[in-house]
C-alpha cells in the first residue's frame, strides 16, 4: 500500500503546467532532459528554476513519466482527439495513482458526501480525514499540525482543480456535479485490461471509485460503449466476458487519433 505523502504541494492539479510539459516532452525523454527543455523553452517566464524543477520532479514525473513514460505517451498521442474535459479527467486519474492520499480522499470522503446529498466539503472534513490517516499510520512519519492543515487544503484545492469542487467560500467548497466522460471510461477499461486484469477484476478495480462508479455502473457504461462496436460485452448470471477490439494501448491511441 502506497504511503501518504505531501507531494501534492508541488502544484495540486497542475493542469496548465501539465499541458505545457506534455507539449515539450518526447518519448524516451527522462526527467532531467525534460527539465532542461522546459527551462530553455520560455514557456514558464514567471517561474523560478527551483519552482519549475520541483514541478517536473515532484509533480509531473511521478504522474506521467512512470512505466517508461506510458501515461505521457498515451496523452500526447491522443491529444488532438480529446476534449478538455477528457484530458482533465485523465490528469485526475494519473494524479490519484501517484498520490494515494488524494485517491482515498475522493473515494472515502467526496463520493460518500456526494451520495448523501451534501452540497459542500469543508476544511474540517478534509482535516478530519488527514488526522485519521496520520493516526492510522498511513504516513511514513507523524505529521505536525501545520502539515496536516496544509495537506487538507491541498486535497480540497486539487479536487477543485479537477472539477469535483467549486471555489472556496466560508471555509468550504461546493460539491460539483461530476462523472466520467465516455472516452475516459473507455480509456480506464482498456488500460486496466492491458495491465493484465481479468474482466471481473477490471470491473471491480478501485480506479472506478475516483469517478463514483461501482462495478454495476461500470458494466452499464461498457454496454453503452459496446453499442459503438469498440468492445463486445456478454453478461449473464453475474458472469461477464468482454471481447476487446484493440490489442494494446497504442492501437487504442491510434484509433482515437484517427477518429
Amino acid at each position: 500500500m502506497q504511503s501518504y505523502t505531501t507531494k501534492l504541494q508541488a502544484g495540486l492539479g497542475l493542469i496548465p503546467e501539465t499541458e505545457k510539459l506534455l507539449d515539450l516532452w518526447e518519448p524516451g525523454m527522462d526527467n532531467p532532459t525534460l527539465l532542461d527543455r522546459a527551462l530553455c523553452s520560455g514557456d514558464f517566464p514567471t517561474m523560478t528554476a527551483r519552482r519549475l524543477r520541483n514541478i517536473v520532479s515532484e509533480g509531473f514525473a511521478p504522474r506521467y513519466l512512470v512505466e517508461d513514460g506510458g501515461p505521457a505517451s498515451a496523452l500526447k498521442s491522443m491529444h488532438g482527439a480529446l476534449s478538455g474535459q477528457d484530458r482533465k479527467q485523465l490528469f485526475l486519474l494519473f494524479t490519484c495513482r501517484a498520490n494515494r492520499i488524494l485517491a482515498d480522499f475522493i473515494r472515502e470522503v467526496y463520493w460518500p458526501q456526494y451520495a448523501a446529498g451534501s452540497t459542500s466539503l469543508s476544511k474540517k472534513d478534509a482535516l478530519n480525514f488527514v488526522e485519521d490517516a496520520v493516526a492510522g499510520g498511513k504516513t511514513t512519519t507523524s505529521w505536525s499540525d501545520s502539515t496536516k492543515t496544509r495537506v487538507s487544503s491541498y486535497l480540497l484545492g486539487a479536487c477543485a482543480d479537477f472539477g469535483l469542487l467549486g471555489a472556496m467560500a466560508v471555509g468550504s467548497r461546493k460539491i460539483e456535479t461530476f462523472g466520467p466522460t465516455t472516452f475516459v471510461t473507455t480509456f480506464v477499461a482498456h488500460d486496466l485490461h492491458f495491465r493484465g486484469l481479468g474482466d471481473s477484476a477490471m470491473l471491480n478495480h478501485e480506479d472506478w471509485g475516483l469517478f463514483g462508479l461501482g462495478s454495476d455502473d461500470v458494466l452499464a457504461e461498457l454496454k453503452q460503449i459496446a453499442m459503438r462496436g469498440e468492445i463486445i460485452v456478454q453478461s449473464a448470471a453475474g458472469l461477464v466476458q468482454i471481447s476487446w477490439k484493440y490489442k494494446n494501448m497504442k492501437e487504442l491511441a491510434d484509433a482515437v487519433a484517427d477518429s
